[in-house]
């Protein structure tokens, strides 16, 4: 019997150590296989010579989709928003960073080149954060079946109707909400030495994880007294999983799952969700600073540490949401919302009412999906509505 027992642990240790052998291996092929696909698409931009400095250059038009230009700009988003916190250690070429944008074009934090750039510069400024894996470009969708121009969104219609010049944000999605959002506070008060004129006003307006990166630069920038804080009027949080997203929990729940099986069916998938950046796990329970994440297991399986960030006084704070149906009490619209944050989480209206966030106001749209509402005319008009009421 002793013989036999030895035997059979001798197998399972044998078995054991092959099975995790295969899955170091299959973990480090897709290292490999990542860090190779990384730098074929990066290779494939520059040789395409459509890839500047620290990104493409697509113009802000609904038809540009599909473009070649579109097509690699997207893969790059694609790439950072997945893995951009690995990009950004590995100080990879493909790590979109953070910049302004101006006409599809970076806007280089120097004096002459911003005055060159934005010859009518207005006094009253207005900042496009796009959410997660996406560009710029997000603020752009359906133009033409919105507004029948595909060059029209929220920035040029603000230019025209109420004098903002419009910036839009270009950034790592994958990095951690907090870090971006104390790069974006860093990057306005670069923006007020070179802007050619005297900035009187800034309004922030954040699409869907772009409104967390708005509240937490507010948030460091007034705890930094940041001087860009004095001109801040209103900050619009579009589509945001203010107190978290869905379909992140949902992935957390199944890598948790996956990792507590112990087989190799369920180990190498685990890993590779796992794989996912900072910048999704942040959406998890709507994290915007560092003390939410650092220091903590962010795969401990469902612990919310969203702490009460206290909102700027002064400045208004404007949340909207949608939902899929035409009935926001219908089980369609409370369960999946826009189809990918619902609203509760949109407006921050937590269960606990210890845990709610403040806004001004919030608006529940109604048959609207979680992209158009990053260029929707309803949309516009109520945000165009909030401009020209100031915050109480």
């Amino acid at each position: 019997i002793a013989t036999l027992a030895k035997t059979v642990k001798t197998v399972h240790d044998t078995t054991a150590a092959g099975i995790y052998e295969t899955i170091r291996i299959v973990n480090r092929g897709i290292k490999q296989l990542f860090d190779a696909g990384a730098d074929f698409i990066g290779n494939e931009i520059l040789d395409e010579g459509a890839h500047e400095a620290d990104g493409i250059s697509t113009p802000l038009r609904s038809d540009a989709m599909g473009s070649r230009p579109w097509l690699m700009d997207h893969a790059q988003a694609l790439l950072n928003g997945l893995y951009g916190d690995y990009l950004s250690k590995k100080d990879h070429a493909l790590d979109l960073g953070m910049s302004f944008r101006h006409q599809g074009e970076i806007l280089p934090m120097e004096k002459d080149a911003v005055a060159k750039a934005i010859p009518d510069a207005e006094e009253k400024v207005c900042l496009f954060i796009h959410g997660l894996i996406c560009t710029e470009w997000t603020w752009s969708i359906a133009a033409e079946r919105f507004f029948g121009d595909p060059a029209v969104n929220f920035g040029s219609l603000l230019k025209s109707d109420l004098g903002y010049t419009p910036l839009y944000v270009r950034y790592n999605t994958g990095r951690h909400v907090s870090q971006n959002g104390q790069r974006l506070s860093n990057l306005l008060t670069e923006l007020l030495k070179v802007y050619p004129k005297k900035i009187k006003e800034i309004v922030l307006i954040g699409h869907s994880a772009g409104g967390l990166v708005a509240r937490s630069a507010a948030h460091y920038g007034k705890t930094s007294n940041e001087p860009w804080i004095s001109c801040l009027r209103h900050i619009f949080c579009v589509g945001s999983p203010n107190l978290g997203a869905p379909l992140e929990k949902a992935i957390h729940m199944l890598s948790s799952l996956l990792r507590n099986i112990n087989t190799v069916g369920t180990q190498v998938p685990a890993q590779i969700l796992n794989a996912r950046s900072s910048g999704i796990k942040d959406l998890r329970y709507g994290y915007i600073l560092e003390d939410e994440w650092e220091n903590q297991d962010p795969d401990a399986f469902l612990t919310d540490n969203r702490l009460n960030t206290p909102l700027v006084e002064g400045v208004g704070y404007y949340a909207i949401a949608a939902t899929i149906a035409s009935d926001p009490d219908h089980p369609l619209g409370v369960l999946f919302g826009d189809m990918l944050v619902r609203v509760p989480s949109a407006t921050g209206k937590s269960s606990e009412p210890a845990r709610r966030i403040p806004f001004s106001s919030d608006v529940v749209f109604n048959e609207m999906n979680h992209m158009h509402l990053a260029n929707h005319p309803d949309v516009y008009k109520l945000i165009r509505q909030c401009l020209d009421t100031e915050p109480q």
